[in-house]
């Protein structure tokens, strides 16, 4: 039986890092059918089936599918009914990501020290139980309608949360290789860059870590800015997008346009042996953009020696780029919906913490020769 009551809040602010952050705990999209999009992404991704929760378990407006591969964890949430907040968010953005859930120690604590510091409540701290433990979960409102959620699970040992029970399916094809978030991307309006930068900086404890202005990301056509922001750990990394004046519209623009606001852009997703995760993407029918050929020619006197071929790499469009550190290599897909927002890159790296800033200008020429096929540009 699963109980829910409300959590109480000790009120102490705290100085250093006053939160501390595990990673990120779950991605969760709402989506127009829940049971096709959980089929698409073990399907094609390679994820497993792990938790279910709806009107089997209780909850009569909604149903969520969980999928797990290695650390990686994805909610897929559909309205069963019109005129509830999840159909709302569907209707105006399509499917999209709506929870970036993060691992924290205390989730009442988390609330109450980001609130604090000026974050708008979208969920107050609740103590969810059942026969495995107990569960704490807050959260706050971020950019758009995204939220940032608060998870504290140390005293649950059930399969996801309370309320969710065991998804069992004899259809689970095998992982890709795919290990956890990297980091996740936000696209922000025409001059919000600032206002959010201060929002992580002050409210999360976050520091910008890398900037990138409309010189090192721009085309002949579109520019945009960006600012990577992370926590102290660096478990936890939040790029931050803003379009910048450009002759056409930018991709930024166009995710705006499309999505009706501010979202998330994308998912940056890990692999330890990228050139087998994008073979077997291929295979299940992922999409990915191409560079030109002839971003390969020069490749090892831009970035040096690697321990990879470059034949499969360049075969795949698989991207390289190095920085103080090390390098790293990457690949983004096409939009993973009719809508052109959401989309996903893999990535490996091999040393390098940067983004592949040597990789932009290839890469946004990619992104502008879709937008152009879609009249967009």
């Amino acid at each position: 039986m699963n109980t829910i009551s409300a959590m109480p809040v000790n009120p102490v602010m705290k100085e250093g890092d006053f939160l501390p952050l595990h990673g990120t705990d779950f991605v969760e999209f709402y989506v127009g059918n829940a049971k096709q999009a959980a089929h698409f992404y073990k399907t094609a991704f390679g994820f497993q089936s792990l938790a279910y929760a709806g009107p089997e378990t209780g909850i009569k407006d909604k149903a969520s599918y969980v999928v797990r591969q290695n650390k990686l964890t994805f909610v897929f949430t559909t309205p069963l009914r019109a005129n509830n907040p999840v159909a709302d968010h569907i209707y105006k953005h399509g499917d999209g990501v709506k929870h970036l859930a993060l691992m924290v120690d205390d989730a009442a604590d988390a609330w109450f020290q980001t609130t604090s510091r000026g974050a708008v409540s979208a969920m107050e701290p609740i103590k969810y139980s059942d026969e495995s433990g107990e569960a704490v979960v807050s959260g706050i409102h971020t950019y758009g309608d995204t939220v940032h959620l608060f998870i504290e699970r140390k005293n649950y040992n059930g399969v996801f949360l309370p309320g969710y029970v065991a998804w069992n399916s004899s259809y689970n094809p095998t992982s890709t290789g795919l290990l956890y978030v990297d980091h996740c991307v936000g696209n922000v309006g025409w001059n919000q860059m600032n206002k959010w930068v201060a929002f992580y900086e002050n409210v999360l404890g976050f520091r910008n870590i890398l900037s990138f202005d409309d010189n090192d990301i721009s085309t002949e056509y579109s520019a945009l800015m960006s600012k990577v922001m992370s926590n102290g750990n660096g478990f936890v990394k939040f790029p931050i997008n803003e379009p910048a004046e450009g002759k056409k519209k930018s991709q930024v623009e166009e995710y705006l346009d499309f999505y009706d606001g501010e979202g998330c852009q994308h998912v940056a997703l890990a692999t330890n042996d990228i050139v087998a995760t994008v073979t077997e993407l291929q295979n299940r029918g992922i999409e990915f953009l191409k560079v030109p050929a002839s971003y390969y020619d020069e490749l090892l006197e831009r970035v040096g020696k690697i321990d990879e071929d470059i034949a499969p790499l360049k075969e795949l469009g698989i991207l390289v780029d190095r920085d103080d550190e090390g390098y790293l290599l990457q690949i983004f897909s096409k939009p993973v919906e009719d809508r052109p927002t959401l989309f996903f890159e893999i990535i490996q790296r091999k040393g390098a913490k940067s983004f592949g800033k040597g990789n932009f200008k290839a890469l946004f020429e990619a992104l502008e020769r879709e937008q152009d096929l879609r009249g967009n540009l």
